[in-house]
This record gives structure tokens, C-alpha cells and sequence, in this order.
């Protein structure tokens, strides 16, 4: 049997490694109860340029940070429904906004975003796409992709930004407005799934929509020459009550640890310091 001493010694050692395990427990659930306090849902309205990769990278953000990212769509620009200036008009709950510049700017002027708040995420390019299976045309070049456009009987547009460069600029600097008026399909939903379905032969749209739709293969990006590069940016609603945390959101979309996932969904980095 062990002298008494020793007994003393091992039960003050055995008492104060329980001591031990409890502080750390109870650190433990302090800390999780702390995070789910203060924990918000954070409202993010995004066009479908910057939609896949705020996605993406929803999951890395709430284990930062344990707040969650509620996220939906709409266009940059427009009156319908779910236009992203509609939707503000009519006091929805949003606290973040993902969409192109220039829309940006006049809900900016408007008062609907909070001044200063506008971060450049990414640049987004238009690529075109035909069902996964058809033979793909050569689109390297202009007079190639003119020639291309020339030989489909339908082409798919979206009704955003790039859509409204296709129809009015894309056409007229290739010179076949008139030859392709009839053969131009509008379309409110992605233009990928058009062509996924054989609605279209052939569309062009942002590269980033584009590449999250299955049952179609991207051809490539309008040339160089011919190209609209369309900057997003992110900017906290004027009406957010959460906008401390609006602001983390924006920093962790656009910090270069996150680019190679923009790039992953067709996006262009911006690095920049934040």
C-alpha cells in the first residue's frame, strides 16, 4: 500500500488535472456559445457573374467567421422582378449586393448602398458554348466567329450586361446585325441551359455562368478584339443592420487567398490590397 503521503500527493495531482479539464470544457463551450450569439445571416444579392463563387466560398467564410450567407440572384440591371435595383426598391432584406460596376454606381448615387463601401471583386469575360456533343466551331478570331455566327440558325443572349453587348455592339462590329435579327434568342434564364436543352445552337455569355451549367461545352472566349471585360464589385445595402460584418464579407471575397477560386469559376482576379 502506498504511504499516505503519496496518496495526498496523487489525489491533489488527480483533483487538479480534473480542475484542468473542466476549465478547458467549459472555455470550450463559452466559446461556442459566444459564436452562436453573435453569430448573423448575412443577405447577399448577387448577379449571375459573381453567384457561383460567392458559393464556393460560402462554406470557408462561415467556418471564419460562424456567420451565415444567405445567398440569391438577380440581374445587375432591368425592371423585372428580380432585378437586383427592383428588389431594393421594394425593401427587401439584403445586405450585401454582387453586381457589375456601372448599375453599382447609380444605387450607389441613389442612396440604396452605403457610401464607400464599393470593393472591386473580379473581371468577368463572355465565352460562347454549344451542346456537349456538337461540333464546335472556331471562334478565334473575328471574321472566324463571324463566319460561325453566320452558319447557326439560333444564338441565345441572356437579358443582363452581356446580353445587351451581344445584341447591340457584338453584332453591329462584326457587321451582321441585320443577318443574325432573326436568329437572336432573348432568354431570362441561363443561356447555358438553353443550349443544354437544344433550344439554341449556339450562346454567348459571361464565362463564369456558363461554366456551372452540365450538358455543355465552352468554345472559348469572344477574341480578344471583339471582348467585353465586365468588373463586378460588392457593396453593403444602406438599410443593413449588420453592416461590420457586410464589410469582413466583402475583404474575404476579394482578398487574393480566395483568386485561384474565382479563377476556378471563369472569373478574373483583381488582386489589390484591401
Amino acid at each position: 500500500m502506498a504511504p499516505l503521503a503519496q496518496q495526498i500527493s496523487d489525489n491533489k495531482n488527480g483533483h487538479i488535472m480534473n480542475l484542468t479539464l473542466v476549465r478547458y470544457a467549459l472555455t470550450i463551450f463559452a466559446s461556442l456559445v459566444c459564436t452562436s450569439i453573435y453569430a448573423v445571416e448575412i443577405q447577399v444579392l448577387s448577379s449571375g457573374g459573381f453567384a457561383q463563387a460567392c458559393k464556393e466560398l460560402a462554406p470557408k467564410f462561415q467556418e471564419q467567421t460562424g456567420n451565415i450567407l444567405i445567398l440569391t440572384r438577380g440581374l445587375s440591371n432591368g425592371t423585372s422582378n428580380d432585378a437586383i435595383p427592383m428588389r431594393l426598391e421594394r425593401g427587401e432584406d439584403i445586405d450585401v449586393v454582387l453586381m457589375t460596376g456601372g448599375s453599382l454606381d447609380d444605387l450607389m448615387t441613389q442612396g440604396k448602398l452605403l457610401a464607400g463601401s464599393k470593393v472591386l471583386l473580379a473581371n468577368s469575360l463572355i465565352a460562347c458554348a454549344v451542346k456537349q456533343g456538337k461540333p464546335k466551331p472556331n471562334i478565334s478570331t473575328a471574321a472566324k466567329l463571324k463566319d460561325a455566327l453566320i452558319e447557326v440558325k439560333t444564338m441565345a443572349y441572356s437579358n443582363g450586361a452581356s446580353g445587351e453587348y451581344i445584341k447591340n455592339g457584338l453584332m453591329t462590329r462584326l457587321g451582321i446585325k441585320d443577318q443574325m435579327a432573326n436568329k437572336l434568342k432573348l432568354t431570362a434564364i441561363p443561356v447555358g441551359e438553353v443550349i443544354a436543352s437544344g433550344g439554341s445552337e449556339i450562346g454567348c455569355q459571361q464565362l463564369s455562368e456558363l461554366k456551372e451549367i452540365k450538358g455543355i461545352e465552352i468554345i472559348g472566349l469572344l477574341p480578344q478584339e471583339l471582348q467585353l471585360v465586365t468588373p463586378l464589385f460588392g457593396a453593403i445595402v444602406a438599410r443593413s443592420k449588420v453592416p461590420t460584418q457586410a464589410k469582413e464579407l466583402l475583404t474575404f471575397l476579394s482578398s487574393p487567398s480566395n483568386a485561384h477560386v474565382l479563377a476556378g469559376t471563369g472569373l478574373t482576379p483583381v488582386l489589390q490590397s484591401n
